[in-house]
């Protein structure tokens, strides 16, 4: 995937702006008002960070040791920096469900 696929996969999703709070380097993108994927426009390899369940991440490094890392200026508990080149975009694309996923407004289970 380039960037702009990342970009259109990204924004399809339900409720997802993109802004440059952090400067024109860093595309970042956002739903409920929650950071969801950032990704670096500066960087040799495209690469972009997502967040991940903690155990999921620890899995993902060590599944991928060449493509994903800990988060690049993130919580490295709750982030991963992913190199793109040489992934399936279908990995990509998971990864960054998963993460959009994560930053839903988690849904009250009403009790009669």
């Amino acid at each position: 995937m380039n960037v702009e696929e990342i970009r259109e996969f990204a924004l399809s999703k339900q409720d997802v702006i993109e802004c440059f709070p952090f400067g024109g380097d860093t595309l970042v993108f956002k739903t409920n008002e929650k950071i969801f994927l950032l990704i670096g426009l500066d960087e040799v390899e495209l690469s972009l960070n997502v967040k991940c369940n903690p155990d999921k991440a620890l899995q993902l490094r060590d599944e991928f040791p060449q493509n994903v890392f800990s988060g690049y200026h993130m919580n490295k508990k709750h982030w991963n920096t992913i190199v793109v080149q040489g992934l399936k975009t279908s990995l990509i694309k998971d990864w960054i469900n998963h993460s959009y996923d994560l930053v839903q407004p988690k849904i009250k289970k009403h009790h009669k």
